[in-house]
């Protein structure tokens, strides 16, 4: 049984107003909350247990989408308290729900067209992510995919990170020592990037990938989401 994070614990600043009174995951698209395409696309991708991050309005998610049993899951969420965690103390925070085996992470605030299905369930390393051609906002993309399928920090021909991997409990084992002194590191719980752990374990060759040539959005502006509003009626 194939186990997802949601990330929805974001304060969406760049979506104000709108996110004043609506979490970013919640927001509608072609009259369906963002997070709800994923709840789709993963129950028929045979997930069926997922864990959301909150954090800001959190109790908006179970008000709106309650225990997940209109698409055959099974929601649990991971309050992460009045300030987000951020992405590796958000799934740092959601580990101990999330069973032991390897699991699917995706932020709430993307639209894409990709089959979950096609994700390893067992990736060869620490992490497996899903690389997309670089959007007009993020031109000089994240990392390189070599010819072996291996992601690395440094290379020519850089994709975007989707926002979409698969991850073993792994990654975040040694956090500690990655991750340092940096702010937030101290607190109870931890809030930390995961970026510097994927870096750290890319030196080892320890990260796959794949790139989706598929439709890709990430909706981080009021711009983004009418421009994909638009593209969903048509």
């Amino acid at each position: 049984m194939r186990h997802a994070l949601i990330f929805a614990a974001g304060l969406g600043e760049r979506m104000r107003p709108l996110t004043d009174h609506t979490p970013k995951p919640l927001l509608t698209v072609n009259g369906k909350p963002l997070i709800e395409w994923h709840l789709e696309k993963l129950a028929a991708a045979g997930v069926h247990y997922v864990v959301i991050n909150t954090s800001h309005l959190a109790e908006q998610f179970p008000d709106t989408l309650g225990d997940g049993a209109r698409w055959g899951l099974r929601i649990r969420y991971a309050y992460e308290g009045s300030t987000p965690l951020e992405t590796g103390g958000g799934m740092l925070n959601a580990l101990p729900l999330l069973g032991s085996k390897p699991f699917i992470a995706v932020n709430g605030d993307i639209w894409t067209n990709i089959d979950f299905t096609a994700l390893p369930a067992q990736p060869a390393g620490l992490a497996h992510l899903i690389l997309v051609d670089n959007p007009p906002q993020h031109p000089n993309g994240d990392f390189a995919l070599d010819a072996q399928g291996i992601v690395h920090d440094e290379g020519n021909a850089r994709l975007t990170f989707s926002g979409i991997g698969v991850y073993r409990h792994e990654l975040l084992q040694n956090w500690r020592t990655v991750i340092g002194a940096a702010i937030g590191a101290d607190e109870k719980p931890p809030r930390f990037k995961l970026a510097p752990l994927l870096r750290a374990a890319m030196k080892t060759r320890a990260v796959s990938g794949s790139h989706h040539h598929g439709d890709w959005t990430d909706v981080g502006t009021r711009q983004r989401l009418a421009q994909l509003e638009e593209t969903l009626h048509h």
